[in-house]
């Protein structure tokens, strides 16, 4: 039997998620992930720029299907290395003179950390060099 049970709960400024996995008649696997700053499930169009596989630049346009202060998860059809170095664009309207004084933020520097394959596409799980916050 392989019965994969997950818990979340919340400590002031630490999220923690308890994952119960490979049970058999031994008992059951846990593992504790500790995450910094909890993930909004936000889809935000950006553009990926890095290099691939084969050490060829590129720029394509993807989405991120969940992001925090420390990183995000993206699809993308591009097989990339865990732990390639990309840049994350998010594409924005020009923005009106007076609002140049305003520290926005368009471009993020992050490494892959985790690549999970699909059929046509990967998720790639991001952290950002520095944190948003």
């Amino acid at each position: 039997m392989n019965t994969k049970i997950v818990l979340d709960f919340e400590v002031p400024a630490l999220a923690l998620h308890v994952h119960m996995k490979r049970c058999n008649w031994r008992g059951c696997h846990i593992a504790l992930e500790r995450r910094q700053w909890q993930r909004l499930p936000l889809a935000i169009p950006l553009f990926l720029r890095g290099s691939d596989r084969s050490g060829k630049e590129f720029l394509d346009f993807t989405t991120a299907l969940n992001v925090s202060a420390g990183g995000a998860l993206i699809a993308a059809r591009r097989p990339l290395r865990t732990s390639a170095r990309l840049s994350l664009e998010i594409p924005s309207s020009p923005l009106p003179r007076l609002s140049a004084s305003l520290d926005a933020v368009n471009s993020l520097k992050a490494k892959i950390v985790r690549t999970t394959n699909k059929d046509t596409y990967s998720l790639y799980a991001l952290r950002f060099n520095r944190p948003l916050l």
